[in-house]
């Protein structure tokens, strides 16, 4: 059997574990190595310089491409470092349309980095079709998509922004950190690019940073690689084996994590200092229908609200699971607040006009015992109240 007829769930296995053919050991070995020997003075190795490509790392890009459905993956320091390698692949006087709800990263990044270097930007719902098309321009480049968005977890429709970009002349690019390939496949779907805060679920643990790119073409694979390999931002070697190692339960773990969300964000419909529950899973989400069709589950995070920066202040000192921290993804449950960390860099009127509302909390939700999650919250509501 080929390895594109195995199911995700062998995938993540078979493309993170490679026997090394001179000892036999079954998980890859960190090349610890700037530099490599060439042996011949006319005919260079694959490798000579990590910068440039490490066998650890190639393990690594390999299966995040497999998964992806891709033709070639790229590891890099941070997932900050991923998003601004694929925006770099556009050029001075070009114009980049995103997705209004973008994480704050990716926001800081376009508003006040690449404006530097004479690339325009838009910012569109792209659900609202019309919108999208009147905001073409004959510089746009790419369509810039984060599905489900961060963190009021609005769901774009995939297949059809792919579309309406490549009728424009221009590619789609996707943020799939949310989601990974376990739940969700933005190349099978249209998009032309793929990334990853690896960070995140990926390596699930809490305990590296890292970036990925997944490219459909070889030519856009091509121009990533220029990038890579000329900034330098790529992933350590010893950061790539511990993202190997966090793929291989990747399978298990979101399908638990996501039951968990799914379950969670439910029971928090029911409850009365609860305004607003964000979560594409939930059946009676405006956004259910597309999410449905277009990936496995509604991932395993949420976001809610409870009216208020002060009753925000109150909920953190009261609840006793989740860590209170910036990220997600990780094993463990973490709260966040939006306002103050992943988005604390839009002023009061862009973070509202994006639906980040004073009294937004985003929940990551971990591995626990989801009546534990349920009981910690509602003890906490209770005093309140």
């Amino acid at each position: 059997m080929a390895n594109n007829q195995f199911s995700d769930w062998t995938k993540v296995i078979k493309s993170t574990t490679k026997p090394d053919p001179a000892t036999g050991a079954i998980n890859p070995p960190i090349q610890l190595s700037s530099t490599f020997e060439q042996r011949d003075f006319d005919h260079f190795g694959k490798w000579d310089y990590s910068r440039s490509g490490n066998p650890t790392r190639d393990v690594l890009e390999a299966s995040i491409a497999t998964l992806e459905h891709g033709t070639r993956g790229f590891a890099f320091a941070t997932g900050m470092a991923a998003i601004s390698t694929a925006l770099l692949t556009l050029n001075q006087g070009d114009h980049v349309i995103l997705t209004k709800n973008v994480y704050g990263g990716t926001f800081r990044l376009v508003t006040q980095v690449l404006v530097k270097y004479g690339i325009e930007y838009t910012f569109v719902d792209l659900g609202d079709e019309a919108a999208l098309k009147q905001a073409f321009q004959s510089n746009t480049k790419v369509v810039y998509i984060e599905t489900p968005s961060n963190p009021t977890l609005q769901v774009t429709n995939i297949a059809d922004v792919a579309q309406i970009a490549h009728a424009h002349g221009a590619l789609a690019f996707v943020d799939n950190t949310f989601m990974t390939p376990i739940l969700q496949k933005p190349l099978d779907l249209g998009a032309d690019l793929v990334l990853h805060s690896g960070t995140k679920f990926l390596a699930g643990h809490s305990d590296i940073l890292a970036g990925l790119i997944v490219t459909k073409d070889q030519d856009l694979g091509d121009q990533v690689y220029f990038l890579q390999n000329a900034m330098g931002a790529t992933l350590g070697v010893s950061d790539c084996w511990l993202l190997l190692r966090g793929i291989k339960t990747l399978a298990v773990r979101m399908e638990k994590e996501s039951a968990n969300a799914l379950a969670l964000a439910t029971w928090l419909e029911q409850q009365p200092l609860v305004t607003k529950v964000n979560y594409p899973g939930l059946s009676d989400s405006p956004d259910y229908p597309v999410q449905s069709k277009q990936a496995a589950s509604g991932g395993a995070v949420l976001s809610f609200d409870i009216g208020s920066e002060d009753n925000v202040r109150k909920l953190v000192e009261l609840v006793k699971i989740p860590v209170f921290s910036v990220s997600l993804g990780a094993v463990e449950s973490i709260l966040s607040y939006p306002p103050k960390m992943s988005h604390a860099e839009m002023n009061p009127a862009e973070r509202h006009a994006r639906g980040i509302t004073d009294g937004l909390l985003r929940y990551s939700v971990g591995l626990e015992d989801v009546e534990d999650l349920k009981a910690d919250l509602k003890q906490a509501f209770e005093q309140i109240k």
